[in-house]
């Protein structure tokens, strides 16, 4: 790299990690705010709420990041062309894909900065949070939802309804099936916890197995039964699944199609998780056509207005897309794509016509 691309990589760098700060700031506070309902004497209090807050700075990181990069790019940059160094630049004969690649290079980064924060940061800290909650307002709440969280395993399904840190669950029903549609036996037990690979302990169970016209009622102190379902899964059942990594959604998914269940809004969930790394560079590379056009003379607040808007355009026609192709049953991967997809042809094109 030579000193204009470090200066141009370092400038990028540099404005996208002022916006971020600003957008986690108002951002925490929202979520801060959010949390006041929650309170209660005894309970929550006002000091959980601020650790749930710091908590979950993270996972906002992890989605604001887009956002963050197209703001920071378009400020970074249009300093640059509002002092005319992007039209010297240019103007010594740097053509406008010799600019692109240090835009490209520093979008990389952010990118891969959004994969480690993703994958080994947000989602361990944002369950912990959610537990920790959980654990603080009502004594065994569901992790994932009011309903809890439904696995099935052969011809057993089991319903988690609360869960720790340590791969220990309670409030657990094993519904068995004896043929698809006839339900064999209901077992509640008090906690599960992992004997061995393979082998779950259910304690304080108390089971009703149906048989004819009769239901026989019984209760054991423990019981001891076989499943496949590895351990690391149960927790990862218990959550929400938008704080799944990339490998705790593909778990999750081969999983439900092992046992043919509908995995489609997981499918589409991983596909678009991946898209949106690559378009923290594609949206860096967007700001090009901007600022050596329509906002190369104008401030930093009409190009931070117009960067939100673009961001939120952007979020808006994902969501829109991801909850019309699980609706339409669409492909996963084309539904996942199509948004990054659409952006990147259109910021090529735009980038080629600059002049």
């Amino acid at each position: 790299m030579n000193i204009i691309d470090r200066y141009l990589y370092r400038t990028i760098i540099l404005y996208t990690l002022m916006v971020m700060a600003v957008l986690m700031t108002l951002g925490a506070l929202f979520l801060f705010i959010s949390q006041q309902s929650d309170i209660t004497p005894g309970g929550f209090s006002t000091g959980d709420a601020f650790v749930f807050t710091l908590l979950n700075l993270p996972q906002q990181a992890f989605e604001l990041l887009p956002i963050g990069a197209l703001i920071g790019a378009l400020m970074g940059l249009g300093n640059l062309a509002s002092n005319s160094e992007l039209i010297v630049t240019r103007a010594s004969g740097v053509s406008i894909w010799r600019v692109a690649w240090p835009v490209a290079l520093a979008g990389l980064t952010l990118a891969v900065l959004m994969y480690a924060i993703g994958e080994f940061v947000a989602p361990s800290m944002s369950q912990y949070a959610t537990r920790e909650k959980a654990a603080t307002k009502i004594a065994g709440v569901s992790f994932a939802g009011m309903q809890g969280a439904w696995i099935k395993d052969g011809n057993k399904i089991l319903r988690v309804q609360s869960g720790d840190m340590d791969q220990a669950l309670g409030g657990v029903y094993v519904f068995e099936l004896a043929e698809p549609n006839r339900l064999a036996q209901v077992q509640r037990a008090q906690s599960v916890s992992i004997a061995d690979r393979g082998r779950w302990r259910l304690e304080n169970v108390a089971s009703s197995s149906f048989g004819g016209e009769r239901v026989a009622a019984s209760t054991q102190p423990e019981v001891m039964m076989n499943s496949s379902i590895d351990p690391q899964f149960l927790g990862l059942a218990a959550m929400d699944p938008t704080l799944l990594t990339l490998r705790g959604l593909s778990t999750y998914i081969d999983h439900l199609r092992r046992n043919n269940l509908n995995a489609a809004s997981y499918e589409i969930g991983f596909w678009s998780r991946i898209a949106r790394m690559v378009a923290v560079i594609i949206v860096t590379l967007l700001s090009l056509p901007f600022v050596f056009g329509p906002l190369r003379a104008t401030g930093a607040g009409t190009r931070t207005v117009i960067g939100i808007m673009l961001g939120v355009v952007f979020f808006l026609a994902n969501r829109t897309i991801e909850n019309g192709g699980e609706l339409f049953s669409l492909n996963p991967a084309l539904v996942g794509w199509l948004p990054t997809s659409v952006i990147g042809i259109g910021t090529l094109i735009a980038v080629a016509r600059t002049r």
